[in-house]
């Protein structure tokens, strides 16, 4: 007789059991209640990626919608890849770039410093995209010390926003619910309105004309540093398009009247690209597409398309100019930052985005998974789809004519009860989330084109379908 064990509500075999109870007994997931592995349900393992697809323990395959977490930009199973990692493990396996060097993290630092705007020329290398945050944050407190002003802490960030688990880019972090178990935060992070245009209403913000929405929203900006007193507001950190809530892109001019504000007020504008970088916006740098040039970019994620992990945030020469002379040094790094096996990854992997026109491919093609996407405002659980690039959100409300959004209890049931699960069992890895109004978020490999747009949609579609009478 052959045994079984439940996961996500399908018999697995005897020889995948004994797996399972590791995982119930032993790990720790991210970002997950530990309790679907603690009643014994199980957990989905994923064994193998090729493409844009990837398997899981019992052979069955799913369209990666998600990129793995918005990584995977250049599509799982490149061997070229996993070649060079193992070449270079073999050549240099591990050496610090605390006072010293070594190739790839000097090829790679010169190679992202060629690809980044105006004057951003220093690279400082983390293990991730928090710490590329957390990076900043400090760089930027003590740049203002070096300035002799030292009461310049404070940093800003939109409404919903995420920026990081550490403690420093949680404070900047603006998903109250994800900060509150950890109180009391580092000291200096304070909100503003985010781009969210579908709810400018909420907001007392213009509804009828998308860039005055966009002067709304900036000019709030410049009213909390106001505020707070521009002689005590460091940064603000912003994504291109913010991702948390679902998606949010920059109106028309946005970005433009921020560097204004930015300027007038000497606050430093960092770019969190740890999503938005390398391809998912259709640059090896987002803000390029929007046309600003930020004082520092944070990123991370798509670097090394997830085969090594590697951060970095890249600064301008003004910021880095205190640090050229004397005995100044910033007291700040990581064991693995700029790590060889993952800076040889790195180098390559951003080899295959310029012979592939990956970066072209995602401009030429966004316009296309737009328009099937929006197909799915004709179902009434769909309220809105936003997104640039290949980075799409899905808004799901309870009316569309009013826009009402659900309660908790029915946000719980619809995204968690049967949304999450629904999906990927019609073979759709994705994100379904509700911080801030519920939605469905994709992001799938840069490879991927029309065809693929076809099939995500009709697997959405079905799925959402299905969902309304779930409530």
């Amino acid at each position: 007789m052959t045994t079984t064990v439940e996961t996500f509500g399908e018999p697995i075999a005897a020889d995948e059991q004994a797996l399972q109870a590791k995982a119930r007994d032993h790990l720790w997931m991210h970002f997950a209640r530990q309790s679907v592995m603690e009643e014994g349900h199980g957990v989905p393992i994923i064994t193998r990626g090729e493409g844009h697809h990837i398997w899981d323990s019992h052979g069955k395959q799913y369209i990666d919608g998600l990129s793995g977490l918005f990584v995977v930009n250049a599509g799982h199973g490149r061997k070229r890849l996993a070649e060079t990692a193992a070449k270079q493990a073999e050549q240099l396996a591990f050496f610090p770039i605390w006072s010293y060097a070594h190739p790839n993290a000097i090829e790679l630092a010169d190679r992202l410093a060629s690809y980044a705007p105006g004057d951003l020329n220093r690279v400082f290398f983390s293990t991730g995209g928090g710490e590329a945050v957390e990076t900043a944050f400090k760089l930027a407190k003590y740049y203002w010390k070096l300035q002799g002003k030292p009461t310049k802490h404070k940093v800003l960030s939109r409404a919903v926003a995420y920026h990081g688990t550490p403690q420093g880019a949680l404070a900047i972090t603006g998903i109250p619910a994800m900060k509150e178990m950890f109180e009391p935060l580092t000291p200096g992070g304070f909100r503003v309105p985010n781009t969210n245009f579908y709810r400018a209403g909420e907001m007392g913000a213009p509804t009828d004309d998308v860039e005055a929405f966009g002067v709304w929203a900036a000019n709030r900006i410049e009213e909390m540093i106001q505020f707070e007193g521009p002689d005590t507001v460091a940064a603000i950190f912003l994504e291109p398009v913010q991702n948390s809530g679902g998606c949010f892109p920059p109106p028309p001019g946005y970005f433009q009247r921020v560097r204004e504000i930015c300027d007038k007020y000497d606050v430093l504008m960092v770019s969190d690209e740890v999503i938005c970088a390398f391809g998912r916006i259709g640059h090896m740098f987002a803000c390029d597409e929007y046309g600003y040039v930020p004082d520092m970019i944070t990123c991370a994620k798509g670097m090394t398309s997830g085969y090594s992990p590697i951060g970095a945030t890249i600064v301008s020469d003004r910021v880095y100019e205190p640090f050229k002379h004397g005995n100044t040094s910033f007291y700040h790094g990581y064991t693995f930052g700029g790590h060889p096996v993952s800076a040889a990854v790195a180098l390559e992997n951003l080899d295959i985005f310029e012979e592939e026109g990956l970066n072209q491919r995602v401009r030429e093609n966004s316009p296309l998974f737009r328009a099937e996407l929006e197909k799915l405002l004709d179902l009434p659980i769909v309220g809105d789809v936003r997104g640039a690039g290949y980075f799409f959100g899905i808004e799901l409300v309870k009316d569309k004519n009013t826009k009402e959004t659900f309660n908790d209890d029915e946000s719980e049931r619809l995204l968690r009860g049967f949304l999450s699960k629904a999906l990927f069992d019609a073979g759709l890895y994705c994100r379904a989330d509700d911080r801030g109004d519920p939605v469905v978020q994709l992001a799938p490999p840069l490879t991927i084109g029309p065809d693929e747009f076809v099939e995500i949609r009709q697997i959405l579609e079905s799925v959402l379908t299905e969902a309304s009478n779930h409530l």
